[in-house]
C-alpha cells in the first residue's frame, strides 16, 4: 500500500502545477492584448504573391485614428514613419471634384497637403503620338520632337516628404489582353515621379515616398518599379523608389517620339531644368553589366551565339557575356560555347500559354529568364543571330525598357535593354495569362507589358530587310552598330554570297555587304571556333538545290554564277 506521507506529496505538486499553469496562463493573455494595443496594420508583402507581412508598430497620433477606415495602409505606415511629426503632402490629380475634396481632407488629418496644379494633357492625344513608327534620327530633315505633355511649375513648390497621386481608372484594354495606353496616366506617373525625384536626394538616405490611390491599375511599373513597393492593400500603393534609377526615367523623352539619351547626351541635352543637377548623381558607381542571349529547343543557333560573342569581344567590351541554354544544348556545343567566352547558365523552358500546338515560337517566352539575372543591375538582350560590328557599351546608361522601334508603337525585343527583377520576373509570369501576344511569341507579349519604352537609334539593331529599296545591291549602312540577320542566316550560306539572293520570297533579306560582315568577324575567330560553323550534307543539298531554281529561273542578279569556294561545301 502507498503511505499517506507518499499521497500528501503527491497531491502538494499537483497543487503547485496548477497554481503555476494559471499564473502562465494569466500572463499570456495579459501580453497579447499588450501587443493588440500597438500592433499596426496588416499589408501586403514587397512582392506580389507572397505572404502577407506585418508594418512595424508605433503609436499613431488621435487624429490619424479618425480616418483609417477606408485607407489605413498608408495613413498607419505614414505615422509610424514620421512618429507623429507633421508630414508634407503634395497631393496629384486631386482637388477637381467634390469626392477629391473629401480626399484632401483626409490626408490634412496626417500632415499639411499641397494640391499640385498642371494642365491636364490634351484629350486629343494619342499614344501614337508619342510613340511613332519612325522619327529622323539623323537630324537630316529637322530634329524629331515630342508633342507636350504640361507639367507643374515645380519652382513653386517646397519640399514635400510624401506625394499623393490618384490614378486614372484603367480603360478596357487590360481585358482584351491589351497593356495600358493611356496619356493622362502617363502624365499622372510622370509629375508623381518628378515630384519624387525633386524632393529627394539619390546621394543620401531622405526617404520620399509616394501612395498611388483611386485604381486597381496602380502605377506604371514601367516608371515605378515592383521592387520599391513597401505595401499594398485594395487600390492603395506605397512606394519609397530608387531615387536614382526614377531620375534616369524621367530624364528620358516622354516617349519614343526622341531618342533615348546617355548620360553624356543629358548633360547637354537636359530636357528639364530643374533636373540638371541630377545627371551626375545617378550612375551607379560600378554597376554590374552583362550582354545575354538564349538558345532552346535546338542547336541550330549555336554558331551563331559563338560568332555574336566573339563580336563583342573584339570591339573590345568591358561587359559580362552570359547564354542561357536549356537541355537541348549537348555538352560539346556547350564546350565551344564556353571557349567563346559565355558564361552559361542552364535554364527550364517557358511556354506561351496562348500558343499553338505546333507554333514555331511557343517557348519563345524562355526570354522571361532574364529577369532572373539578379546579380546584375542591368542586362542587354542580343538575339544569336546578330553580329555585333563597334562597341555599344554606353548604351547600358539607358534604363529599361530600351530597345529599336519595329512597326507602329511596338519595339524589336533583338536587342534590349532590361533591369533584372524577382519581382518583375514574377508578374511578367503573372501576365502571360491575361495579355496576349500579336504574333505569339515574346515580342508581341513584352510590348503589352511594357507599353512605355525608350527608343534605341537604329543603328544598334540594324535589320537585315531592305523592302522597297532604291538601292539594288542592298548595302549596308556605314553607320550600323549591329547587324541582325534575317531570313537565312550567314552560317546557313556559302561564305562567297548571301544565298537568300537565291530565293524570290527572301531576296528582300538578301544583302552581302551584311553577309560579308559577318564572315569577317568569322574570320577573327580562334580556328578551333570554325567547326561550329561547319555545313551539314543536308544544309549544303539545300543551298545547291536553291542555286539550281535560280539558275534556271534565270535570276538577273545571277549570283547563282557566281563560283563557290567555300571550304564548308560538300563535293559530290
Amino acid at each position: 500500500m502507498v503511505s499517506r506521507t507518499k499521497i500528501n506529496n503527491l497531491k502538494l505538486i499537483l497543487i503547485l502545477i496548477i497554481f503555476f499553469s494559471i499564473t502562465l496562463s494569466y500572463l499570456l493573455i495579459f501580453t497579447s492584448i499588450s501587443r493588440i494595443d500597438n500592433k499596426n496594420i496588416i499589408t501586403h508583402a514587397l512582392r506580389n504573391g507572397d505572404e502577407y507581412s506585418s508594418l512595424p508598430a508605433t503609436t499613431t497620433t488621435k487624429r490619424v485614428q479618425h480616418v483609417r477606415t477606408k485607407q489605413s495602409l498608408p495613413f498607419d505606415f505614414l505615422a509610424r514613419e514620421f512618429k507623429g511629426r507633421d508630414i508634407k503632402i503634395g497631393l496629384v490629380n486631386i482637388g477637381s471634384s467634390s469626392h477629391d475634396h473629401g480626399v484632401e481632407k483626409e490626408w490634412k488629418e496626417l500632415g499639411s497637403t499641397t494640391l499640385v496644379n498642371f494642365e491636364r494633357v490634351s484629350k486629343e492625344r494619342k499614344w501614337a503620338d508619342y510613340f511613332p513608327e519612325w522619327i529622323d534620327e539623323e537630324k537630316k530633315w529637322r530634329s524629331p520632337s515630342c508633342p507636350d505633355i504640361p507639367m507643374p511649375d515645380y519652382e513653386k513648390y517646397g519640399e514635400f516628404d510624401v506625394v499623393v497621386a490618384n490614378v486614372p481608372y484603367c480603360s478596357n484594354d487590360t481585358k482584351q489582353g491589351q497593356g495600358i495606353r493611356d496619356v493622362f496616366r502617363l502624365q499622372v506617373n510622370l509629375v508623381a515621379a518628378n515630384l519624387a525625384v525633386l524632393n529627394g536626394h539619390a546621394d543620401d538616405d531622405r526617404p520620399v515616398y509616394v501612395v498611388f490611390v483611386g485604381s486597381s491599375c496602380g502605377a506604371m511599373w514601367e516608371i515605378f518599379r515592383c521592387d520599391d513597393v513597401l505595401g499594398h492593400e485594395g487600390n492603395v500603393w506605397i512606394y519609397r523608389p530608387d531615387l536614382r534609377r526614377l531620375a534616369q526615367k524621367i530624364l528620358m523623352p516622354v516617349g519614343t517620339c526622341q531618342l533615348g539619351l546617355t548620360y553624356k547626351k543629358q548633360e547637354k541635352e537636359i530636357m528639364n531644368p530643374n533636373l540638371s543637377k541630377l545627371s551626375k548623381a545617378m550612375a551607379i558607381s560600378r554597376p554590374r553589366e552583362a550582354y545575354v542571349t538564349l538558345l532552346h529547343s535546338s542547336e541550330a543557333y549555336v554558331c551563331g551565339a559563338i560568332a555574336l560573342a566573339q563580336s563583342i569581344i573584339q570591339t573590345n567590351s568591358t561587359k559580362d557575356l552570359v547564354i542561357l541554354v536549356d537541355n537541348s544544348v549537348s555538352a560539346k556545343s556547350l564546350g565551344g560555347l564556353r571557349k567563346a567566352g559565355w558564361k552559361i547558365k542552364i535554364i527550364g523552358r517557358i511556354r506561351s500559354p496562348l500558343a499553338k500546338k505546333n507554333a514555331y515560337n511557343k517557348w519563345n517566352y524562355s526570354k522571361l529568364r532574364l529577369w532572373q539575372l539578379t546579380e546584375y543591375d542591368k542586362v542587354m538582350f542580343i538575339d544569336s543571330d546578330l553580329v555585333v560590328l563597334k562597341n555599344i557599351d554606353e548604351f547600358f546608361e539607358y534604363p529599361q525598357l530600351s530597345a529599336v522601334g519595329n512597326d507602329k508603337v511596338i519595339f524589336n525585343s533583338g536587342v534590349m535593354l532590361v533591369e533584372p527583377s524577382n519581382c518583375a520576373f514574377e508578374s511578367l509570369m503573372k501576365k502571360r495569362y491575361t495579355l496576349k501576344s500579336y504574333n505569339g511569341g515574346d515580342q508581341g507579349f513584352l510590348n503589352e507589358a511594357f507599353t512605355w519604352w525608350h527608343r534605341f537609334p537604329t543603328k544598334l539593331n540594324f535589320l537585315k530587310f531592305f523592302h522597297n529599296a532604291e538601292d539594288a545591291a542592298h548595302e549596308l549602312p556605314g553607320s550600323v552598330y549591329a547587324v541582325h540577320y534575317l531570313g537565312l542566316k550567314p552560317w546557313m550560306c556559302y561564305r562567297d554570297y548571301d544565298c537568300n539572293w537565291d530565293k524570290m520570297d527572301h531576296r528582300d533579306f538578301a544583302s552581302d555587304s551584311a553577309h560579308s560582315k559577318w564572315w569577317q568577324v568569322f574570320d577573327r575567330m580562334p580556328k578551333k571556333l570554325h567547326a561550329f560553323c561547319d555545313l551539314s550534307k543536308s544544309g549544303d543539298a539545300r543551298i545547291k538545290k536553291w542555286r539550281k531554281i535560280s539558275q534556271n529561273a534565270s535570276i538577273p542578279d545571277e549570283h547563282w554564277r557566281i563560283k563557290v569556294k567555300d571550304p564548308r561545301q560538300h563535293h559530290s
